[in-house]
């Protein structure tokens, strides 16, 4: 007996979700192609279909890109750093994963990545994920992107090439990253300058996404010294101090800062040589909502 349709969408559920969250780093919008990825496939004779997976994956790419097209103008006024959405998990949790939280396909999620990928034009950041990630020859890319196989080659080669020389390519074991969210925390209780200033690698780099909803620096901040102080002034502002949570963002280290047991923040980190090398810290709240929901952690009001 033939599967049906939903038997074989469910079957490929993940694969379209991971090509529509790296195409768009937003969780909602990946979740609408989801939607409408479904919609289309419900509406056709899938025993007429000789591979299921790659149209699925194709009508994903093609969604996917429409929608980043979409919101890329409006990034381009968003107020202060863009940050993708995080996918969190507690680091302590073993659990068989969701089909959203299993994207590991044959590339990372990182958001120090996907952070990297926003620098890409819409058409490049398909090309190279599409290519990279999920095996799509240049054919296949051709048609989707209404260009010749040659031009295809070219903009995955460029995209390649931005990727290598800026793609971040640090990595810390568990023990490295408990370690040093247990110095960070201690810093930010102790009010200690300089065991906070410890923490941090002297070319160190801040990025905070408030999206004009939560208060959020508007620029990068850049060197161990100004992040310390970044960090220093937050914890002025409140009578509790604030207290990382050690947790996984989109499968690296991380932390979920909380105030009086409320979530005001998520921190992903780049570690280098025990020391965090860039920050990417998400403060707009819809962009916190799932991971509270995730984390069972009620959002702090801002």
């Amino acid at each position: 007996m033939p599967d049906t349709a939903e038997a074989i969408f469910a079957r490929h559920r993940a694969r379209v979700f991971a090509v529509a969250y790296r195409l768009t780093g937003s969780v909602s919008d990946a979740e609408d192609v989801v939607q409408e990825t479904w919609l289309r496939w419900s509406g056709i004779d899938v025993s007429d279909i000789r591979a299921p997976e790659a149209w699925l994956t194709t009508a994903a790419g093609r969604l996917g890109l429409d929608q980043l097209r979409r919101t890329k103008a409006r990034r381009e006024t968003y107020i202060g750093p863009w940050l993708p959405e995080p996918i969190v998990e507690a680091s302590s949790e073993i659990h068989q994963p969701t089909p959203e939280e299993n994207l590991s396909l044959a590339d990372d999620i990182s958001i120090a990545l996907l952070h990297m990928l926003e620098r890409l034009a819409p058409e490049e950041r398909a090309a190279f994920l599409l290519h990279e990630a999920f095996d799509y020859g240049y054919g296949e890319l051709a048609t989707l992107l209404g260009k010749s196989e040659a031009a295809c080659r070219q903009i995955v080669s460029r995209a390649r090439r931005r990727v290598a020389d800026e793609r971040p390519r640090f990595n810390a074991d568990l023990e490295e990253h408990e370690r040093l969210a247990a110095a960070f925390s201690n810093a930010l209780a102790q009010e200690d300058p300089k065991a906070l200033l410890s923490c941090f690698r002297e070319d160190a780099v801040l990025y905070s996404d408030g999206g004009g909803k939560a208060a959020a620096a508007l620029n990068p901040i850049y060197s161990d010294d100004h992040i310390a102080r970044f960090f220093a002034g937050i914890q002025k502002k409140y009578s509790v101090p604030l207290d990382p949570m050690l947790i996984t963002v989109n499968g690296g280290p991380g932390f979920a800062l909380l105030h009086d047991g409320k979530m005001h923040s998520i921190m992903s980190v780049d570690i280098k040589d025990g020391q965090i090398a860039t920050v990417y810290m998400m403060r707009n709240p819809d962009k916190l909502a799932r991971a509270s929901a995730t984390l069972g952690i009620p959002l702090y009001q801002m």
